[in-house]
């Protein structure tokens, strides 16, 4: 998973949570010129353009004083969307019958990408059913996990080719 440093995390995380939304995940992509510092965040009803300018505005000035990051950085802050991110083992647990892509950083049975059904999650592995086959995928294995959107499974576009 493309997660952010754990001091990113321990800074961000509480105060997105203490204006109430879920901090789904953070992805610090550095760069000497352009970084990019991403926080996805959601509630229970969505989440809109306007919940996003507050958890920035809010952000942008802890960030600002705490100075955690060098250099010039993007922040982005944004719903998971239909194909949300996973960055928790516990996100896994949540979507239990859901279609999910997973990339690895090393090959498992052969294969760096699994397109499967999540069907449980088990001692930090996730189970995944892929054409009658069962992946035990470890979790520190992913490199990067999404769930594939409803719509796209049922037009078959969940193949892990």
């Amino acid at each position: 998973m493309k997660h952010a440093p754990e001091h990113l995390v321990d800074l961000i995380e509480p105060i997105v949570e203490g204006l109430g939304y879920e901090c789904v995940g953070i992805e610090y992509n550095p760069h000497p010129r352009n970084g990019l510092l991403r926080i996805y965040i959601d509630k229970e009803n969505g989440i809109l353009v306007e919940d996003c300018t507050k958890v920035s505005h809010q952000l942008s000035g802890v960030l600002d004083v705490e100075d955690p990051i060098q250099g010039n950085y993007q922040l982005e802050v944004s719903s998971p969307g239909e194909d949300r991110p996973f960055f928790k083992l516990s996100q896994f647990e949540t979507f239990v019958g859901s279609t999910v892509k997973v990339s690895l950083f090393k090959a498992i049975e052969n294969r760096k990408k699994i397109t499967g059904v999540i069907q449980k999650v088990e001692n930090e592995a996730v189970f995944f059913l892929e054409n009658d086959q069962v992946f035990e995928v470890p979790f520190q294995a992913m490199s990067k996990a999404r769930l594939v959107p409803a719509y796209n499974v049922a037009k078959g576009e969940h193949s892990g080719k």
